[in-house]
C-alpha cells in the first residue's frame, strides 16, 4: 500500500524562533516609547512650552503707545503736541490679496507696488511694518480694503503747530516718540509716557475674541517754557531779513527777561519744519545759539572797563590816550578800526569801541581782576540753562596770560563765547549787578542773584552803554523810538584751524528800557558779506526790531527819549 504524499504550502513561511521574539520586542518598544511621549505630553511635565506654541497661533501681546506730554510756551500756546495716528503693519504669512488690491493697499500707504511686494515676501517673519503715524482716515481706507494679515496699531505723531520757528530750540522725537534734539531730548524723561499691554485672543478667522489690557498706557507730563511764541516769532523774522539783507550764512538771536532770567526766545537760522525732516539742510538742525562759539569782539569791553571802575583804577571821566589808533604791545600791534580823536575819556572809549583805550584800560589792572569778573558772569562755564549741546566756550586761567593776551580778551579777541553766554552775562548791567541763571521753564518766583558788580557802577554803566546808541556811537540803528537803549555792538574775525580767515561774526547785546530794563537781546549774524561788517551795522537793527517788538507784546511803557542822554556828559 502506497503512502500519499503530502505537498508543502508554498505560502507558508516558516521564521526562525529568534527572529520573531526580536520583531515582537521591537513592536513593544515602540508601543511602550509612545506611551511614555503622551504620558509627557499630557502629564503636566512641558505644558509651558506647549501652551506658548498653542497660543502663538491665536494669542497676540500687542504694545499700545502712550501719549506723549505737550509742549506749551509761557503763555500757554501749544508749541508741540502728539495727535493720534496709526502704524500698518502686516504678517507676511497671511498676506493674501489680488495685483488690484495690493496696488490700492500700495497707494493708500505712499509707496510701490514692488516695495510693498519685497515687504510682504518675508514669509517667515509673523510682524512687518508696511507705514508709521499714518493718519487714522487712511488707515480707516485700509481696513475697507480687507486683506488678510494686514493691521493697524494706535499710535501718535509729534506736531509742531509753529514749524521752523521754534525748530531748533524745540527739536524732534523718533519716530518712536523718544525726543532726539532740543527741548524735546532735554526732557524726555518728563515727556515721555508709558506704554501700556494688552493680550488678545482670535479665532481661526483672525477676529478678536477676548481683549484684556495687562497694564493700561501713561500719558507723559506737560511742561510749560518760559518762551513767549509772539517774541519768538518777531526774532526768528528778525534773523532771517539780517541774513537775506546782509548774505550771511547764519544768524541767532536770544531774548532774556531781565528780572527772572527767562529764556523768551532763542531763534536760528537756517531753520528747519519738523514735519518735513528729510528736506532739511544738514548743518540747520544746530542750536547755533547754545552750541556754536566765536570771539565776541568788543561786546567784551563793558566788563573789562566796568572791571577797572569797580577797583577804582578809572573813572569814566579818566582821561586815556589812544595815539594815532595804534599800540605796540609784546612785538604785537593792537589798532583801532577807525581813527578818533588822540585823547579820550573811558566813557568816549566805550562810545567809540576802541581797542587801544579799552587794551590800556585793561594793563592797569591785575590778570585775575578781570579773569574774576568774566568768570563770575559765566564766561568760561557751560550755562546752566538745560539744553543740549550747550557750551563752556573758551577763557584760560589767568596765570597763563601774557600782557598782549590780557589786552586783547579785554577788547574780546583770544577768548571764545556762545550767543546764549553773552545774553546771559549782559544781564548784570540789565540788573542792578547781581547775575541770575537762565532758565528755559517758565518761572513762578524770581531767583535770588548772585552779586558781581556793585549798583552805582552798574548805573555808571548803564549811562555809558547808551552812549554806544547814540548819533556819534557805534550803534545808532539799535535804537527804538520812545524807549532809551543800551547796548553794545561787537565785530570779529572768524578763526579756523587756529587761523583767522576773512569771514566775520557780527553781532550786538543790548538792553531796554535803559531806565528799568525789562529785556536783553543778542542778536549774531555770521559771516555778512554785502559789504557790511560791523555789529552796529549788521546786528543793530534786528536787535531793534525784536527789542521793540518784545517791549510791544510784553505791554512795557515807554521811557523819557534818549535825546537828553546823546547830549548829556557822564559823571
Amino acid at each position: 500500500m502506497k503512502t500519499a504524499r503530502v505537498r508543502k504550502d508554498p505560502l507558508a513561511v516558516r521564521l526562525p524562533a529568534g527572529r520573531s521574539k526580536l520583531l515582537l520586542f521591537g513592536l513593544f518598544c515602540a508601543y511602550g516609547a509612545l506611551a511614555v511621549r503622551v504620558a509627557y505630553l499630557q502629564g503636566g511635565w512641558n505644558t509651558g512650552f506647549l501652551q506658548k506654541q498653542g497660543e502663538a497661533r491665536y494669542a497676540r501681546t500687542l504694545s499700545e503707545a502712550a501719549t506723549r506730554g505737550s509742549i506749551y510756551d509761557r503763555n500757554g500756546v501749544v508749541l508741540a503736541s502728539s495727535v493720534p495716528a496709526r502704524a500698518i503693519w502686516a504678517n507676511p504669512a497671511d498676506f493674501e490679496a489680488g495685483a488690484h488690491r495690493r496696488g490700492e493697499l500700495a497707494r493708500l500707504l505712499g509707496m510701490r507696488v514692488a516695495e510693498l511686494d519685497r515687504r510682504i515676501s518675508e514669509k517667515d517673519r509673523a510682524f512687518v511694518y508696511l507705514r508709521r503715524q499714518l493718519d487714522p482716515g487712511v488707515a480707516k481706507e485700509i481696513a475697507a480694503l480687507g486683506i488678510p494679515g494686514v493691521h493697524a496699531a494706535r499710535e501718535y505723531r509729534r506736531q509742531y503747530p509753529e514749524g521752523p520757528v521754534t525748530s531748533q530750540l524745540l527739536g524732534f522725537t523718533s519716530v518712536d516718540g523718544h525726543g532726539q534734539e532740543g527741548v524735546e531730548r532735554e526732557y524726555e524723561r518728563v515727556l515721555r509716557g508709558h506704554p501700556g499691554l494688552h493680550h488678545i485672543i482670535e479665532d481661526k478667522l483672525g477676529n478678536t475674541i477676548e481683549d484684556d489690557w495687562l497694564h493700561r498706557p501713561e500719558q507723559g507730563g506737560n511742561i510749560s517754557l518760559a518762551i513767549d511764541d509772539r517774541i519768538q516769532y518777531i526774532a526768528h523774522a528778525a534773523i532771517a531779513q539780517a541774513v537775506q539783507e546782509n548774505a550771511a550764512r547764519a544768524a541767532a538771536a536770544v531774548v532774556l527777561d531781565a528780572r527772572t532770567g527767562e529764556l523768551l526766545a532763542l531763534a536760528n537760522w537756517p531753520d528747519f519744519d519738523p514735519a518735513h525732516r528729510a528736506r532739511m539742510r544738514p548743518d540747520a538742525i544746530r542750536d547755533r545759539a547754545v552750541t556754536d562759539t566765536f570771539e565776541p569782539g568788543s561786546t567784551m569791553k563793558p566788563f573789562s572797563i566796568a572791571t577797572a571802575i569797580q577797583d577804582g583804577i578809572v573813572r569814566p571821566t579818566t582821561r586815556i590816550d589812544t595815539g594815532n589808533g595804534t599800540f605796540r604791545l609784546g612785538g604785537h600791534t593792537i589798532r583801532d578800526a577807525e581813527r578818533h580823536d588822540e585823547i579820550l575819556t573811558v566813557a568816549q572809549v566805550l562810545e567809540k569801541s576802541s581797542n587801544v583805550g579799552t587794551a590800556k584800560i585793561a594793563l592797569r589792572m591785575p590778570t585775575r581782576a578781570l579773569w574774576e569778573t568774566l568768570t563770575a558772569v559765566g564766561f568760561g562755564q557751560v550755562p546752566h540753562a538745560r539744553l543740549p549741546g550747550a557750551v563752556a566756550g573758551r577763557l584760560r586761567p589767568p596765570g597763563t596770560w601774557r600782557p598782549v593776551e590780557q589786552a586783547t580778551i579785554a577788547y574780546g579777541y583770544g577768548v571764545s563765547v556762545s550767543l546764549l553766554q553773552l545774553a546771559h552775562a549782559y544781564l548784570v548791567f540789565a540788573r542792578h549787578g547781581d547775575i541770575v541763571p537762565v532758565s528755559v521753564l517758565r518761572r513762578d518766583t524770581p531767583p535770588v542773584g548772585v552779586p558781581v558788580l556793585r549798583p552805582d557802577i552798574v548805573a555808571k554803566m548803564r549811562r555809558m552803554l547808551e552812549l554806544v546808541t547814540s548819533d556819534q556811537g557805534t550803534a545808532p540803528k539799535a535804537r527804538i523810538p520812545g524807549y532809551r537803549v543800551a547796548g553794545k555792538t561787537g565785530t570779529a574775525r572768524k578763526t579756523r584751524n587756529g587761523r583767522y580767515t576773512r569771514d566775520y561774526v557780527a553781532s550786538f547785546v543790548g538792553f531796554a528800557p535803559a531806565s528799568d530794563p525789562r529785556v536783553v537781546v543778542a542778536v549774531m549774524v555770521d559771516s555778512p558779506s554785502n559789504g557790511h561788517i560791523y555789529g552796529g551795522e549788521v546786528a543793530a537793527p534786528a536787535f531793534a526790531a525784536i527789542a521793540a517788538g518784545a517791549l510791544r507784546a510784553m505791554q512795557v511803557s515807554p521811557d523819557e527819549p534818549i535825546e537828553a542822554v546823546r547830549n548829556g556828559g557822564v559823571g
